[in-house]
Order: structure tokens, then sequence, then C-alpha cells
């Protein structure tokens, strides 16, 4: 489990691929501000905590 860039990298290219960004941000916003709010807060503390988990072993 050292090397797990690469399947990061591969699982966020598949995301990209396969959702449409002004379509999943619309349903967001339609589903309500606070809605948005908590899953954006939600999206970018996951983020944080991978990059720290891949950045704090070198």
């Amino acid at each position: 489990m050292k090397n797990i860039r690469p399947y990061i990298f591969s699982l966020l290219i598949m995301l990209m691929v396969t959702f449409s960004s002004c379509q999943v941000i619309g349903d967001i916003f339609k589903a309500g501000m606070w809605t948005a709010v908590i899953i954006i807060v939600i999206i970018v503390l996951i983020v944080i905590w991978i990059f720290r988990k891949l950045g704090g072993r070198r």
C-alpha cells in the first residue's frame, strides 16, 4: 500500500469523466443552499485528509 497515488489519480479521473460538474452543482443547489454548503465542506475536508495522508510521509 505504499504506492497508492496511481489508484487515487485513476479514481479522480474516473469521477471527472463520469460526472458532469455543471449538472452536479446544479442538482446540489436545487436541493437547497444549506445542503450545498454541507456537501462542499465535506468534500473539501475529504480532499484535505487525502493530501495529508499522501504528503505526510516523505
